[in-house]
């Protein structure tokens, strides 16, 4: 089937947005959506970089009150510093191994088995900890100290193995050392900004040949999808984690580990790029 290339935009824009933030991978559904739509070649792939950063503003958008607080407490205001020397913190152990590792990562890796078992592991890992005895010792974003956020960044670095998930990896991090549910949730959606906002400017810079005027279009599509998907998935996250735990996104992890096997086994989609 050969789908119009705005219908391609604004689908790829809406996987994008709803899964981001959830502990689900978007990398690894972008992949089959993209697969599904004849929209993985290389120009696909720098669509991916254009649509995240839709979803990076509705995370902008979201906390708008509580970055504009912070940005303008900088110099006067301890919480606001330490709130960004904590997201300084988190985000070195991602950048720096990936730089070191990444493309080998992605050489080794990318392979239907090792994504599918990166989902299955990590569901199982999520039924772990929804298990054990929560001891919470941080209930705020502003008690988080530096020794939290080296080890959050730890979690996060574990997204390098496709289909672990960012988001997923910091929120459960969170949870094993001692956040409350909602504390690890702000701040693994915190941690994605400078994260997103990184890889994306360093994909786009340095996949710069590809961009064309004429696909302007398509992209307002994609980033606008990603961006009204995303602000909702957000919001509706936030309310879901008052009152549920994750163990859903376990099972439908399980769910689509199984979907990456099937479909690698009946040749329908490519997961052995990134």
């Amino acid at each position: 089937m050969d789908f119009h290339p705005l219908l391609q935009a604004l689908i790829l824009g809406l996987v994008e947005g709803f899964t981001e933030f959830l502990p689900v991978s978007s990398t690894g559904h972008l992949i089959l959506a993209g697969d599904l739509l004849h929209f993985n070649d290389e120009k696909g792939k720098l669509f991916e970089i254009v649509i995240q950063s839709g979803a990076i503003f509705a995370l902008c958008w979201e906390y708008r009150s509580k970055i504009v607080s912070v940005l303008g407490g900088l110099t006067r205001d301890a919480a606001a510093q330490r709130l960004v020397l904590n997201l300084f913190v988190a985000f070195l152990p991602l950048a720096i191994l990936g730089l070191l590792f990444k493309k080998a990562i992605d050489a080794h890796l990318f392979q239907p088995v090792p994504v599918a078992l990166a989902f299955i592991v990590g569901a199982f890992v999520i039924l772990w900890a929804e298990k054990r005895e929560h001891r919470i010792r941080v209930h705020d974003i502003d008690e988080l100290d530096v020794r939290d956020a080296f080890k959050l960044g730890l979690a996060q670095a574990c997204a390098l193995i496709p289909g672990t998930s960012r988001s997923g990896a910091t929120i459960i991090g969170g949870l094993l050392f001692g956040l409350s549910r909602k504390v690890a949730t702000e701040f693994s959606f915190f941690l994605a900004i400078p994260t997103l906002l990184a890889a994306t400017v360093y994909l786009l810079f340095k996949e710069r040949a590809l961009l064309n005027a004429d696909d302007l279009g398509m992209w307002a599509v994609g980033f606008v999808a990603a961006f009204v998907s995303a602000f909702f998935c957000v919001r509706w996250l936030l309310r879901f984690i008052s009152s549920h735990d994750f163990t859903i996104f376990a099972w439908y992890r399980i769910a689509f580990g199984i979907v990456v096997l099937a479909t690698w086994q009946l040749g329908l989609v490519d997961w052995s790029s990134p």
